[in-house]
C-alpha cells in the first residue's frame, strides 16, 4: 500500500496564517494539492485554496487541513508538503520520492 503524503508543520502553521488573513468571505478554506497533465515536465503541481469534495484524501492539524484529491494521491504517495521562505521566494513546496526529474521552478516533475 502507498503511504499518503504528509504535512510539515511549518506547512500547517502558514496555512493557519492565510486563513487568518482571509477576508470575511472565505476564511477556513483547505489547502488542495492536486496533479496535473502538463507543465515542464509532463506533471505539474496545482496548488490552490478550495472546499473539500466528498472523496478527498483530508490531512489535517491545528484545525488546518490539506486536501488531496484521488486521482492524484498514486502520484503523491509518500511526498512531504512543506512551506519554503528562503530569499529567492516563498512558496509551498512538495519532496516527491515519485518524481524521477524536476523543473527548476519547482512546480514540474516526471515520473
Amino acid at each position: 500500500m502507498n503511504l499518503p503524503p504528509k504535512v510539515t508543520p511549518r506547512a500547517f502553521a502558514r496555512l493557519a496564517e492565510i486563513n487568518d488573513a482571509a477576508p470575511d468571505g472565505r476564511p477556513g478554506q483547505a489547502l488542495r494539492v492536486a496533479v496535473a497533465g502538463g507543465g515542464c515536465s509532463g506533471f505539474q503541481y496545482d496548488i490552490r485554496m478550495d472546499d473539500a469534495a466528498e472523496d478527498d484524501l483530508v490531512l489535517e492539524a491545528g484545525g488546518q487541513r490539506v486536501l488531496v484529491d484521488p486521482v492524484s494521491l498514486p502520484f503523491l504517495a509518500g511526498a512531504t508538503i512543506d512551506w519554503s521562505d528562503e530569499l529567492i521566494g516563498a512558496r509551498f513546496t512538495i519532496d516527491n520520492p515519485n518524481a524521477s526529474s524536476s523543473c527548476g521552478c519547482g512546480t514540474s516533475f516526471s515520473i
